[in-house]
């Protein structure tokens, strides 16, 4: 059998060894820097009076977070294809340990925001090079397993993010949401360096100049649809915005001309990576927008405290994780394009229930659809991911992987927009991240208005699932028993 790169150790028998230790510790490193997306909301209340800030200023312990994990994505990813996937891995954790030890002891809110930043290169340099270890790692038809592990690991851990903020911050301290990462970190490392190695690199010159304009561009676009969240819509925001399109189309074209591109577009061709990598945006689009809506909802309208608003989302993060491993078993089996446009109609189902919410409705409902639409979850991730890797071109795992894990990005950071925004309409913009935080709660007529918004941006959410669950029956069948067959030629 042929050897296509990372830690590939074949037995007589064609076998892989430490496939499941390998699996493992990517599993825990995607889900660390997963969690630390979002871990650090509901301890905004703690961290802004502990480091005397202010909300508009500890927002960005979070933003900043996003905005560089979607920025770096799909450069690390092909840095991790030019000069080796598990360098680059095993160099993030170094740097996610360190700088999260970092985050911990940060002495004032400015520092605890560089040092996310950092925290972020880390994280990303783990999740974009992650995919492609596993394509490089496992047999084809294993690949849905392995990412039914892995996708439960990203899309699982930046909502579990929001459990463990809450109950970390409430018992123990909110800097413990930073140092918890380090001793994981250290045997995380151990483990990679002994087992994560390369076989193989793509002997090509890295496109310094073309990562650096898709970085300002990005940057440029992210930064003000989050300032437009924030204070909303001026001249300068709006500048920005439109400038950061517009670079988008030198890039276009230069990587059109080079000959190693950061983003191969030809790998949009393919219809079944086109479609899942959309798929997987608009789903974070819709679904984590529904998260943060529930939320504000449960802290501003039911006046719960976050340890107890983030333990009602719990139900649907413990069924996905159980049930994602053997969701990818059956895409291995049957293909990506049924089972994942199954999971999204299942949570546009689920979100439907949300309608029945009101200032007096049981929370319960939340409790047992957050089951409903977590079991749809645990069927679109595994799939999806398996899809995008399986229609990716030999030796740019890392760029495919870099590219998923750019629009899941820009999903949940796109998110977080679109409730802030909705919420605004209904509510002045100051209380909105106030709720959002848990430092306040709606009184009066203003409630029965919150509602009213939530049930709108339920609607657009919504609509965000569909154009996924659209894009991903429309991204064609694999024919997985030929795939299989060729695999074993």
């Amino acid at each position: 059998m042929k050897s296509t790169g990372t830690t590939k150790d074949v037995d007589i028998n064609g076998s892989f060894k430490n496939e499941n230790l390998i699996l493992s510790v990517l599993v825990i490193s995607v889900l660390m820097a997963s969690i630390d997306s979002t871990i650090v909301l509901l301890a905004f209340p703690a961290i802004t009076q502990a480091l005397h800030s202010n909300l508009s200023t500890i927002i960005w312990v979070i933003l900043i977070y996003l905005l560089v994990t979607a920025v770096a994505a799909t450069q690390l990813g092909r840095i991790g294809d030019i000069f080796g996937r598990s360098r680059v891995f095993n160099s993030g954790i170094a740097i996610f340990t360190i700088f999260s030890f970092m985050c911990g002891i940060a002495p004032t809110d400015i520092t605890l925001i560089i040092f996310r930043g950092f925290q972020a290169v880390g994280g990303a340099m783990m999740t974009a090079n992650s995919g492609a270890i596993i394509a490089d790692t496992f047999r084809r038809e294993r690949l849905g397993k392995a990412y039914g592990f892995t996708g439960m690991g990203w899309n699982v851990g930046a909502m579990l993010g929001i459990v463990l903020g809450g109950i970390i911050t409430t018992f123990i301290g909110y800097r413990y949401i930073f140092f918890i990462n380090v001793p994981i970190g250290i045997v995380l490392l151990a483990l990679a360096l002994k087992y994560i190695k390369d076989n193989k690199r793509e002997h090509e010159k890295l496109d310094i100049a073309g990562m650096s304009l898709l970085g300002i561009t990005l940057s440029m676009i992210l930064y003000a649809g989050v300032r437009i969240a924030s204070v909303g819509l001026n001249y300068t925001n709006v500048s920005i915005l439109v400038a950061g399109f517009i670079l988008l189309i030198p890039f276009y074209f230069r990587e059109k001309v080079f000959v190693n591109p950061v983003i191969k577009f030809s790998m949009f061709k393919n219809k079944v990576f086109k479609n899942s990598v959309l798929a997987s945006m608009f789903q974070g689009l819709g679904f984590m927008g529904v998260a943060f809506m529930l939320i504000m909802y449960l802290q501003g309208v039911r006046g719960l405290t976050p340890f107890y608003a983030s333990l009602l989302l719990l139900p649907g993060y413990i069924l996905s994780g159980i049930l994602s491993p053997f969701m990818g078993r059956y895409s291995d089996k049957y293909g990506a394009r049924l089972l994942a446009t199954l999971g999204l109609l299942v949570m546009i189902a689920g979100i439907t229930v949300y309608f029945a919410l009101t200032a007096t409705s049981s929370v319960y409902i939340v409790l047992i659809d957050s089951a409903i639409t977590g079991f749809g979850g645990s069927m679109f991730w595994p799939a999806n991911n398996s899809a995008v890797m399986k229609s990716s071109e030999a030796g740019r795992f890392g760029t495919a992987s870099g590219v998923l894990r750019l629009f899941g990005s820009m999903g949940i950071m796109g998110s977080f927009i679109i409730v802030i925004v909705t919420a605004t309409l209904a509510i002045p913009r100051y209380l909105a991240f106030e709720i959002f935080v848990g430092t306040s709660k709606l009184i009066g007529g203003i409630t029965k208005g919150f509602i009213t918004g939530m049930h709108f941006s339920f609607v657009f959410l919504i609509i965000m699932l569909a154009i996924a669950a659209l894009l991903s029956l429309t991204r064609g069948n694999e024919n997985m028993a030929e795939k299989v067959k060729n695999n074993h030629l």
